[in-house]
């Protein structure tokens, strides 16, 4: 293996997927590491998505890059290079997935979405999970901090509503409000956090399993390595 043509590192990040993938076609690593680098945590979460772990994701992403590697050169500009390796990624996933004899369902299946439940996905009882109470913690936290955000007029009538469960005819009578004025404050104050939970959910959704520049560093030495140990090196399952 060889650099073809040496570039420099700010060459490289210029040049698009297209060009980029015709160099690694031609031997050239050093194109190849920056799509590792431009496509990384898009792959790593693809295979995350599947194996629900990150180490096993980490191991399957490593393995899809020597496919991709050992393929690059059937790739055709009419499709996006982050398309194809996304397929990759995700039948190196599904096979291990298969090795393992777990029950696998293709990606494109149909799924009745009124036969799934919550409930039915959640194994055990999840007060027994560790996890999940941490997990619960933390919304608890976020709850409590956008009702914290609530006008004074809505809090109230949803602490004592939503979160004690009090009857709108005793929150009318504790608060000295008609019971209309009650349902509205509630259906607002209701309407209210559901924004400030989407904010910030919509914010915290683009951290979900970060992938940060150690992992990424370690995906794209491990890959290169085997790269350099050349086609005698054996493969990892």
């Amino acid at each position: 293996m060889h650099n073809a043509v040496a570039m420099t590192t700010i060459a490289r990040d210029k040049m698009d997927d297209v060009e980029l993938a015709a160099r690694a076609a031609s031997g050239d690593d050093a194109a190849f590491e920056c799509i590792m680098r431009r496509h990384n945590r898009l792959l790593f979460r693809t295979a995350r998505s599947v194996l629900k772990s990150d180490a096993e994701a980490e191991d399957a992403l490593q393995d899809a890059y020597l496919c991709a590697w050992r393929a690059i050169g059937s790739f055709r500009s009419d499709a996006k290079l982050s398309t194809w390796l996304v397929r990759i990624v995700i039948n190196e996933a599904l096979g291990r997935l298969r090795r393992r004899g777990a029950q696998v369902l293709a990606i494109h299946a149909s799924i009745d979405q009124e036969d799934v439940r919550m409930e039915d996905l959640i194994e055990g009882n999840p007060d027994d999970r560790p996890e999940r109470a941490a997990m619960r913690s933390e919304l608890r936290g976020l709850i409590e901090a956008c009702i914290d955000t609530l006008p004074e007029a809505f809090r109230t009538v949803f602490m004592l509503r939503a979160v004690e469960e009090m009857s709108v005819e005793e929150v009318s009578a504790a608060l000295g409000l008609p019971e209309s004025t009650v349902r509205t404050r509630l259906f607002r104050a209701r309407g209210l956090l559901r924004e400030g939970l989407a904010r910030d959910i919509d914010l915290a959704m683009a951290d979900a399993f970060s992938f940060d520049g150690a992992r990424c560093d370690r995906i794209v030495s491990a890959v290169m390595a085997r790269l350099a140990a050349g086609p005698g090196e054996p493969e990892r399952r």
